[in-house]
């Protein structure tokens, strides 16, 4: 079972962060970060409407500041989550040579759904819908964990 959990969007300030949040609520006891494929947001706390959604929810992501994923974070964690496909690129991009640990799609856990990737609300501007998705997934991903 997999204990320590990496969720990686583009920019950090809005689907990582929230999938962090919405899967410590869950599991509390595991090991979770995010991280962001860009540089660009990094020591920033999550998006402000982001972090109201998510209030509107009841999951803090005050504590929370955005960070670059780096290489080093294929040894750092069992499962690395990524948002969409071109972050899953990235982050294969960096994966060091004889690495075995997996990265997969958030949305591999809410097949119901329908969906690929999690949409990016910082351009959908659909900040609960993507909650509503990430809370799906992370159904998932916690049944997935605890089975």
């Amino acid at each position: 079972m997999s204990h320590r959990i990496l969720f990686v969007c583009l920019g950090n300030i809005c689907r990582s962060p929230a999938a962090q949040g919405a899967l410590r609520a869950r599991l509390p006891y595991l090991v979770t970060d995010s991280a962001g494929t860009s540089g660009w947001h990094i020591g920033e706390p999550p998006y402000g409407p982001m972090l109201q959604a998510a209030k509107d929810r009841g999951l803090d992501l005050s504590d929370l500041r955005a960070r670059q994923f780096v290489a080093a974070d294929f040894d750092r964690f069992d499962l690395i989550l990524a948002m969409d496909g071109d972050n899953v690129a990235a982050i294969e991009a960096l994966r060091p040579p004889g690495n075995a640990t997996s990265v997969r799609l958030l949305t591999d856990f809410a097949p119901q759904s329908g969906m690929d990737h999690v949409p990016d609300p910082y351009y959908t501007r659909d900040f609960h819908g993507t909650l509503d998705l990430i809370d799906t997934a992370t159904d998932g991903l916690s049944a997935h964990l605890e089975a």
